[in-house]
């Protein structure tokens, strides 16, 4: 079992032939993704890497029946996307898009919550279950199946996490990329819940930064005790100076808020391990693990 993503995933890339479509669509299907069509207007009834491209959403899932979309369009192409994969009420969608404005992101994330449409992203490496399904652009050969859970507001961060988890022998369950801008899809809280409910989720480590309250809502999630699995964490930026932004558009410090100090205390509260580095991680999942066989 997992999250979110499975074997038997049917996957539609929108604007499979762009340039970054057409060379992800062609690594997902080298990990072994089943990617079963791709959505370009005006180009149906072409092909690439022997993928069937369609005008539509909605005459891909016909013709497919797949239940992912991810959309690898321009920032403002990204909207109208987006509204046509929730109109046709794709179950997942994964939006991979930098850039994207952020009163447009905001017209996608209710668009989709009204109609009950996961969202992903924006701005985010996608979502991989190692082993099985890689959506996105999650670098394949850095992970390898296991019970550790991983959600990042930072793609390149969780590359080098979980490189070091397959380096330690510490596989991986799902990892989910939810993406660094201010308005988001699936958060912390909300993975954090699905990552309780999975068997094959044994540890989680979460990547935060500066900017938002994310880290200190998943803390606030944690300390209720409705997560009872072990979490770690790491909150990136902290040297970060106020109204400095820091990569993503969503990572900036504004007065008091967002802070990392406030991040760390939040999860200190809620009893989470706090990592100095990316590298730590690592050595406190290990113990996590030690002290959850003991009880």
């Amino acid at each position: 079992m997992s999250i979110l993503l499975n074997k038997d995933s049917k996957i539609i890339v929108q604007g499979a032939t762009g340039g970054m479509g057409s060379t992800h669509t062609k690594l997902m299907l080298d990990y072994g993704t089943k990617v079963v069509a791709g959505v370009t207007p005006n180009k149906g009834g072409s092909e690439i890497h022997g993928v069937p491209i369609y005008n539509t959403v909605t005459e891909a899932l016909e013709k497919t029946g797949a239940n992912v979309s991810v959309i690898f369009v321009p920032p403002l192409l990204a909207k109208d996307a987006a509204y046509e994969a929730i109109a046709a009420k794709i179950p997942l969608l994964i939006i991979i898009t930098e850039g994207i404005p952020p009163q447009d992101e905001v017209k996608i994330q209710a668009k989709a919550k009204e109609a009950g449409v996961l969202v992903v992203g924006p701005n985010c490496p996608g979502v991989i279950t190692p082993g099985e399904c890689l959506v996105g652009i999650h670098p394949g050969s850095v992970y390898k199946a296991g019970n550790i859970g991983m959600v990042s507001r930072s793609g390149t961060l969780t590359y080098e996490v979980a490189l070091s988890l397959t380096n330690a022998g510490l596989g991986q369950s799902t990892c989910v990329g939810i993406g660094g801008d201010p308005v988001p899809g699936l958060g912390f809280v909300e993975v954090l819940k699905m990552f309780e409910a999975d068997p094959a989720t044994t540890a989680i480590c979460l990547m935060g930064e500066i900017g938002g309250t994310a880290e200190e809502n998943a803390a606030e999630l944690i300390g209720s005790g409705e997560i009872t699995k072990p979490v770690i964490a790491y909150i990136a930026g902290r040297t970060a100076p106020e109204g400095k932004r820091m990569g993503h558009a969503g990572a900036i410090i504004s007065g008091d808020k967002g802070t990392g100090e406030s991040k760390e205390k939040a999860f200190a509260a809620a009893g989470v391990p706090v990592a100095k580095i990316p590298s730590e991680m690592i050595d406190l999942i290990k113990i996590a693990l030690k002290e959850k066989v003991a009880v």
